[in-house]
């Protein structure tokens, strides 16, 4: 039975700062995914909206006027009157226009909770690229504070072997420079190194701990091709823009029904008071209130509308043909980058091959190179040279490494295989898109308000800056002290002149 993302994540150390958890945090408060989600139920309201026009509606006026100035008697303009209306209206044809606005709203919800899966997605994708990012650099800054002590060995050996005249000035000279370059590196990997802890700080909302390596990623494609199929059936994105091409049919039914008839059931009720001042100064006794009501058939007929409805189709029709390119953009989209993170990944796993040989040689390289020198057939310059062609190859390595997982991670993602119920996170239930959805698809009242907003992403202005500390050993196949530890050169023993 194949391993799925979900198993290998899981069989990750149940610690702190696993990639699991770090993905969990992310899933949970991270302002993209949470701002995205609340833009879904947004769009969930939609549907209610579209319904609304559907539905009865119920209405009343009331008001109370006082004539100053009349001109007729108190029987045709009164000096008070108090007026009140109850309206009813039910409209039950609409030329189709409420039933294909319900059907496009229903369509985008489908294509928003799509979309919310890809944004799920891509978060993951960048987790993942992020925590990958803060190893990677711990490891390039351990190789090259390692480089730093080596040379600097490497230096004060030189020094001691020119007091006893076995090397010249100019070897002095080389090493002295070749430190300086490995500080400045140095340097400047230790500032990736914080840049990538910020982001992580900025994905996930905590500052990175001492990071466990990564499980192993399951279920890979065999070749592109097989990637390519699974992601034009499965990938979220591209799923989410044909559902939006398809509510734009929808959109276009709506614009045409602009030129029907709408027909409706009205219902009226009225009150009147004269508060007294009808025929008042008479000496007739009159009714001073009055009630009313009716019932009757609404209809609007449209002949000439000035253009309007023939525009609303032809700029639907445009929106449609809009949504049909963005599909097909999409699809390109998904093609491509499927196709390029099988690739890299590919790319990056042979890189590794070769870059595990590599180590292995320069560091045999190394080692023969000082044991050269100790016999004077080598000079300081090979030593250098040997010592700078083992940390290229090391750094080379670990970044493959990197580049291969996130690759592969993105291939994952690419082909719909990295969302939140692929990871089997833990820390809550996983977010459901369509629990809101369907409580609110039928609601009716005008009252039943969701709760006042408040902030899920915690703010990072209380974690504190990040730095270049490294605390986790290098990995052993990159460690180089025994290779680096010569007698010659590390207790300032002299060797044979050369």
């Amino acid at each position: 039975m194949p391993l799925t993302l979900a198993a290998a994540i899981a069989a990750s150390p149940a610690q702190a700062d696993t990639l699991r958890d770090a993905l969990a945090r992310a899933y949970q408060d991270n302002p993209t995914i949470t701002g995205s989600r609340a833009q879904q139920r947004a769009n969930d309201e939609n549907v209610p909206i579209a319904r609304a026009a559907g539905r009865p509606t119920l209405g009343s006026n009331a008001g109370v006027t006082e004539n100053y100035l009349r001109s007729g008697n108190s029987f045709t303009t009164p000096e008070k009157v108090a007026q009140a209306q109850l309206a009813l209206n039910v409209p039950f044809y609409s030329g189709g226009a409420v039933r294909n606005s319900v059907r496009a709203a229903e369509t985008r919800v489908e294509a928003g909770q799509l979309g919310l899966r890809g944004t799920e997605a891509a978060l993951f994708t960048d987790v993942v690229g992020a925590y990958n990012d803060v190893l990677r650099d711990e490891a390039i800054v351990g190789l090259n504070a390692q480089n730093v002590r080596v040379l600097e060995t490497n230096l004060q050996a030189s020094r001691d072997r020119f007091q006893v005249g076995d090397l010249t000035r100019t070897d002095v000279a080389q090493s002295e420079a070749r430190l300086s370059l490995a500080r400045a590196q140095l340097q400047r990997v230790q500032a990736n190194l914080i840049g990538s802890r910020e982001n992580y700080v900025r994905l996930v909302g905590a500052a990175p701990g001492a990071l466990e390596p990564p499980p192993p990623l399951p279920n890979l494609p065999s070749n592109a091709d097989v990637a390519v199929d699974v992601a034009l059936r499965d990938n979220p994105s591209l799923l989410s823009a044909l559902k939006q091409r398809d509510a734009t049919v929808f959109d276009v039914r709506v614009a045409r029904a602009s030129r029907l008839p709408t027909l409706g059931v009205g219902a009226t009720g009225n009150y009147v008071n004269y508060l007294g001042s009808l025929g008042s100064g008479t000496g007739l006794g009159v009714g001073q209130s009055g009630t009313s009501a009716g019932i009757g058939l609404n209809v609007s007929l449209p002949f000439f509308q000035g253009g309007r409805p023939a525009a609303l189709v032809r700029q639907a029709q445009a929106q449609r043909s809009q949504a049909i390119e963005n599909a097909t953009a999409a699809e390109r989209d998904v093609i491509a980058s499927t196709r390029s993170a099988y690739a890299v990944w590919q790319s990056s796993l042979q890189v590794i091959a070769s870059s595990e040989q590599a180590v292995a040689a320069n560091q045999l390289s190394l080692e023969g190179v000082r044991a050269e020198n100790s016999v004077g057939t080598r000079t300081i310059l090979d030593i250098l040279n040997a010592e700078q062609e083992l940390l290229n190859s090391q750094v080379t390595l670990v970044t493959a490494r990197r580049d291969a997982y996130v690759a592969g991670f993105a291939l994952l993602a690419a082909m719909g295989q990295a969302e939140a119920q692929d990871l089997g996170l833990e820390g809550g239930p996983l977010y459901n898109s369509a629990e809101n959805y369907r409580a609110v698809r039928n609601r009716i009242s005008d009252f039943s308000d969701g709760p006042t907003p408040q902030a899920i992403a915690p703010s990072t202005s209380g974690v504190p800056p990040q730095n270049a500390n490294v605390t986790r050993p290098l990995d052993p196949a990159l460690d180089s002290s025994k290779v680096d530890r010569s007698p010659a050169l590390t207790t300032g023993e002299s060797a044979p002149n050369r």
